[in-house]
């Protein structure tokens, strides 16, 4: 078994047209590519949408915790 424990890799994603890099613990990099796969999206676009989201927070979080909370919302 594989601990879940591993520190955050980081990536990079293109939001808008523009390039950014993301630092996820590859439990939530898997988690966020079956949930673009199971909404027939690009993980780009489905990062984007999480994005805007987080944008019209009051408070708005990082984009890796917004992605996080997002995911683990879903579940």
């Amino acid at each position: 078994m594989n601990s879940p424990y591993h520190p955050p890799v980081k990536r990079s994603v293109e939001i808008a047209g523009h390039k950014t890099s993301i630092s996820l613990e590859p439990l939530f990099w898997d988690m966020l590519r079956d949930a673009a796969a199971s909404e027939g999206v690009p993980i780009n676009a489905l990062v984007a949408r999480i994005d805007e989201e987080r944008i019209k927070s009051p408070t708005p979080p990082g984009l890796a915790s917004a992605i996080r909370v997002w995911l683990v919302s879903r579940s």
